[in-house]
């Protein structure tokens, strides 16, 4: 459905359940190095658990190269410093979610290039971020409920619900 970008994470616990959430919604997850953990780190496929093999991962030297990959994707770029609220923006099959490093978020230079592609998640107070993870998770279902949860199967949540 969409494409996931990591450009640069940091933390292996965070890229494997962004792997599982990925592996649940069929979303291609794209990781831009350099990469904070190896592929192999036990936390990484721990947080995974057993999604690996359905989720399909690309790996990418650096972000133009996954730009380049993406081909003429729309971008969303995940960013505190946004004014738009990530419900605002439309996203279509294909597009692709750009979040930034866990400690930094998005290149400075990127989000000045392309302030019309930025959003952002609201929160309360004085918080920094959002768990990465968490981040991602709320962008992909917003983006899932924005196209009627399209190539999702709702029939066994709906039977488990009918008590």
């Amino acid at each position: 459905m969409f494409h996931v970008v990591l450009v640069e994470p940091e933390i292996p616990q965070n890229a494997g359940n962004i792997a599982r959430t990925c592996a649940a919604t069929g979303c291609v997850l794209h990781l831009v190095k350099p990469l904070g953990f190896e592929l192999s780190d036990r936390y990484l496929k721990r947080a995974g658990l057993d999604y690996w093999n359905l989720v399909e991962v690309k790996v990418h030297e650096t972000f133009e190269e996954a730009l380049s990959a993406l081909g003429g994707a729309k971008l969303h770029l995940f960013t505190t410093k946004a004014k738009r609220v990530y419900t605002e923006a439309a996203y279509g099959e294909g597009d692709a979610l750009v979040f930034g490093k866990e400690t930094r978020g998005l290149p400075e230079e990127l989000l000045k290039s392309r302030p019309d592609d930025c959003v952002r998640i609201p929160m309360v107070g004085d918080l920094r971020s959002l768990n990465l993870s968490n981040a991602v998770a709320v962008a992909v279902y917003e983006g899932l409920r924005q196209n009627a949860f399209a190539g999702m199967t709702l029939e066994g949540e709906l039977h488990r619900l009918k008590w």
